[in-house]
């Protein structure tokens, strides 16, 4: 059995993934250009990506593993009828932690006290001389509005939970049974409805047609001008400049985005939008890592060597993506 890694997030799994394996492999790893003259005898690809350059490159290959949870890389035309499509997951209690930390960090001003205490102010009952600012929230008690509920967001309702959170939901199909937590769940078509209710909103949607640019300025204005949003999807769910706007006019109170619009393609600096979003003071800003956890990559390592036997033994892979042949 061969398998072939490839590209820089997929390169940080091979001794992880070789560990787990109790079959022998010959494993290649590197860039799409380096592989390419070695893909003739390779049967597993782990790769972000597919296109028909590796499919024609490839005419050995049986799976595709994907070893994240988004295939907006692959191009599923090109693979052909022999070869099977798997994701992975295991990111979900790493991103949901995220977005626990990410709501008390952005209610209780984090950065902004932090950065006056470093300059010997208070931002407190402490303060001499100076008006004392307003109490802090607490998550106990407040709304959550989770859009989407597959594995992340099942995984945030359960942590939204623990602490005394009122949880709405959105999801694709509002009727199927709540996990526990969610109080109501409503579909697409009302998303308004459970916006109106938030005072946080979490988005955990794939990027599909339906959901791009889902978030627009209707959607912030039916919003509470005190919730905050946090993204942890995929930037393309949330239209760039209304979100900046938004943010900038204090429509809302203020957002942590992990997930982006423009991303590195050299090693040169990389802005991750072409507005200012790093001027403004009420916008957590992160390079996607919230899935970038120990424990995520251990699950994933797991999935993909159980996925490189079972292609071994002519079994079908774990986490099977349905293509439509």
């Amino acid at each position: 059995m061969k398998v072939a890694f490839e590209g820089g997030f997929s390169k940080t799994l091979v001794e992880a993934v070789r560990q787990r394996l109790s079959i022998p492999c010959e494993i290649i790893a590197g860039d799409e250009d380096a592989l390419l003259a070695e893909l003739s005898d390779v049967e597993v690809l782990v790769s972000m990506a597919f296109s028909s350059r590796i499919a024609e490159a490839a005419p050995s290959l049986r799976l595709v593993q994907v070893p994240g949870a988004g295939l907006d890389r692959v191009d599923t035309s090109a693979l052909g009828p022999r070869v099977a499509l798997a994701n992975v997951h295991g990111h979900g209690s790493g991103i949901a932690e995220y977005v626990i930390g990410a709501m008390i960090a952005l209610t209780r001003e984090f950065t902004l006290v932090d950065q006056s205490l470093r300059r010997g102010v208070w931002e407190s009952q402490w303060a001499v001389g100076r008006a004392i600012p307003p109490v802090r929230p607490e998550l106990s008690g407040k709304t959550l509005a989770v859009i989407g509920l597959g594995h992340i967001g099942e995984e945030v309702v359960r942590r939204a939970a623990a602490f005394d959170m009122t949880i709405v939901a959105v999801r694709r199909d509002p009727a199927a049974p709540k996990p526990p937590g969610v109080s109501h769940a409503v579909g697409l078509d009302r998303i308004d409805e459970a916006l109106g209710r938030a005072d946080y909103v979490v988005i955990t949607l794939p990027l599909v047609d339906a959901t791009a640019r889902l978030f627009d300025t209707k959607r912030f204005q039916a919003m509470k001008p005190s919730a905050y949003l946090i993204n942890v999807a995929r930037g393309g769910i949330v239209d760039e400049d209304a979100l900046y706007n938004a943010l900038h006019e204090r429509r809302i109170a203020g957002a942590a985005i992990d997930v982006w619009y423009r991303y590195p393609v050299s090693g040169d600096p990389t802005p991750p939008s072409r507005l200012p979003f790093h001027e403004l003071d009420n916008v957590i800003m992160t390079p996607h890592v919230s899935g970038w956890t120990d424990g995520m990559l251990a699950a994933r390592a797991a999935l993909i060597a159980e996925n490189i036997e079972r292609t071994a033994r002519g079994e079908a892979p774990l986490n099977a993506v349905e293509l439509d042949r």
